[in-house]
């Protein structure tokens, strides 16, 4: 009877996880708009589902956790100030519709908050990671007991730092008693952001993923009923104006609009298709460059085989400490991107070449929004002949591992997981 149990619990979260996890669709997408900023979508904290209760006498006393970074600013001021200058300079040539003077007061007063902020953790980022923290130590209320350990460790490029910094910050206003150890250094960075030379000579290649994928954005993007929403006079455009740079620069703002303090929106300057349109090729960037795309040939599985043998060892030694406590990484979404893909997380993995389809199994917000997390959370029995298990969270919500097998989804003897990603250190 307790073996029928557990397998039916099995089975009502195969259910739940395959509704999850289904293909998205452009329905979906357009259901909520700012999905289309790819990975600029705002931590998801709505989406975060109830847990499985834990098997019977054990208790959680060990998570491994890796992070992206929290919200930021678009990368660098220019990306801002390129599409406000050009704003500018029509205004003093009198080329702007009535929309455009709008468009132009709007991104005024944005560029009030995000002036010398290029590539900086925003207010948001430091709520996302604060709030993530906090949710694990609710959940997770024995592993951060008395002087539990707590290792933190980030790549040296400012945001990580900052985010690592709330997360901690966070756990130490809940029980100061933690004995916290942060490092943001090359030490780390050398596994945090580790890509192959082989993966970077992909991404850069003239002829590997670009000349078909130049193909699809000339397909796909479409500035001209935009460009003539914003710009009355034809002379100015055909002299001053990239329209394919200037939808792609308005695009990247009303994306990164919902990261910051600023309550405006740019969205009203798109027709939703051709936000999906332009994601689609954003999104596929991003597959081809950092997760399985099939004419990559697995190239990406590489990049983050350190990061995994990291985690298997720290695993190790936090078992055989018998001791409570986590360890925190703080990274980028092209860490995670792989990070999701080596651990074979559902909806992570999936392989295809057909552009065309490359959103319905792979979404980019999906895996790596700002503040995208994967936890593996360890679990010990009160009985010490029982095995150690482990479940799989990406986001905060329990994810499948298809190819380990399991009776009690979403929970894996930790013996079986390790053998997995042993043998996948050990593949080419």
């Amino acid at each position: 009877m307790k073996t029928f149990y557990k397998v039916l619990l099995g089975i009502l979260f195969l259910c739940i996880t395959s509704i999850s996890t289904a293909q998205t669709t452009k329905e979906e997408v357009f259901d909520n708009i700012k999905q289309t900023g790819g990975v600029y979508f705002a931590y998801p904290s709505d989406k975060i589902k109830p847990e499985t209760p834990s098997p019977k006498g054990y208790k959680p006393f060990y998570i491994s956790h890796f992070s992206r970074h929290g919200s930021r600013y678009l990368i660098s001021d220019s990306e801002y100030k390129d599409v406000l200058d050009l704003l500018v300079k029509a205004e003093q040539e009198k080329a702007l519709t009535p929309l455009g003077k709008e468009t132009l007061h709007r991104l005024q007063k944005v560029w009030e908050e995000v002036e010398h902020r290029g590539g900086d953790l925003s207010p948001l980022g430091v709520r996302e990671h604060k709030g993530i923290a906090e949710r694990m130590y609710q959940s997770y209320p024995e592993v951060f007991e008395k002087d539990a350990s707590i290792y933190a460790c980030a790549t040296t490029v400012m945001r990580c730092a900052l985010s690592m910094d709330a997360f901690c910050e966070r756990l130490k206003e809940l029980n100061p008693n933690l004995q916290t150890h942060r490092d943001a250094s090359m030490f780390h960075q050398r596994y945090l952001n580790h890509h192959t030379k082989e993966a970077v000579a992909w991404r850069s290649a003239p002829d590997t993923w670009r000349i078909e994928y130049n193909k699809f954005e000339q397909e796909h993007i479409k500035p001209n009923r935009l460009v003539q929403s914003i710009f009355s006079d034809d002379t100015f455009v055909l002299r001053k104006v990239n329209p394919k740079d200037f939808m792609w620069g308005m695009y990247w703002i009303a994306s990164g609009m919902q990261n910051i303090e600023t309550e405006t929106s740019f969205y009203d300057l798109f027709e939703k298709q051709e936000l999906f349109d332009i994601w689609q090729c954003h999104n596929y960037q991003r597959y081809a460059c950092d997760a399985n795309y099939a004419l990559n040939n697995g190239l990406m599985f590489e990049n983050n085989k350190p990061m995994l043998r990291n985690i298997l060892d720290e695993a190790e030694k936090a078992i055989n400490s018998n001791k409570r406590g986590a360890n925190l990484r703080f990274a980028h979404d092209g860490n995670l991107v792989p990070m999701a893909l080596l651990l074979h997380l559902e909806g992570c993995y999936e392989s295809i070449e057909n552009p065309y389809d490359f959103y319905k199994v792979w979404s980019d917000f999906k895996v790596t929004p700002m503040a995208g997390n994967i936890q593996l959370v360890f679990y010990k029995s009160r009985d010490k002949n029982e095995p150690i298990l482990v479940k799989f969270l990406l986001h905060e919500n329990e994810v499948l591992v298809p190819p380990i097998k399991t009776n009690n989804a979403p929970y894996y003897e930790w013996n079986d997981v390790k053998e997995f990603y042993e043998d996948l250190l050990l593949s080419k």
